[in-house]
């Protein structure tokens, strides 16, 4: 598992989705998991989120591209080092749009091993936030 997806679908379209989930700095106050995001002088962001009980914390390079609808994320330090998301909005129809998170491990793995990217840092703590965050960016688009 090199990969890790986690997807949903909004009704709403892909240009209101992308206005909403572009825009860091309204993610603490959208997602309750989220605690604070910092940017940085060098461009570079500073996040922090809790997985339950437990605070996570990392800083990434962040780039929003509003041709393609995407968020790119690469994180810079912390266990997650190397890894790369990709936020996709694919249109389904009329009103609807499957948000699609990829989480790139390939260099958490190399560095890490399998086990602990895999199941510690993959399924234990990125799918977990990954899908509380769709469902909270969800609840807050489909809700407007």
């Amino acid at each position: 598992m090199s990969h890790l997806t986690n997807e949903i679908v909004i009704h709403a379209p892909p240009e209101r989705i992308f206005s909403t989930v572009s825009h860091l700095g309204n993610w603490p106050i959208i997602l309750p998991h989220y605690q604070w995001i910092q940017p940085l002088p060098d461009g570079s962001v500073k996040m922090s989120a809790r997985r339950g009980g437990i605070p996570i914390r990392w800083t990434s390079r962040f780039y929003a591209d509003p041709k393609t609808r995407e968020l790119h994320f690469e994180h810079l330090k912390a266990l997650t080092r190397g890894m790369k998301v990709r936020w996709i909005l694919e249109p389904i129809s009329e009103g609807e749009t499957r948000v699609v998170i990829e989480h790139d491990l390939t260099e958490v793995r190399r560095r890490l091993g399998r086990f602990l990217a895999d199941k510690v840092i993959g399924k234990f703590f990125i799918d977990h936030v990954a899908r509380k965050t769709l469902a909270n960016f969800k609840r807050h688009i489909e809700k407007r």
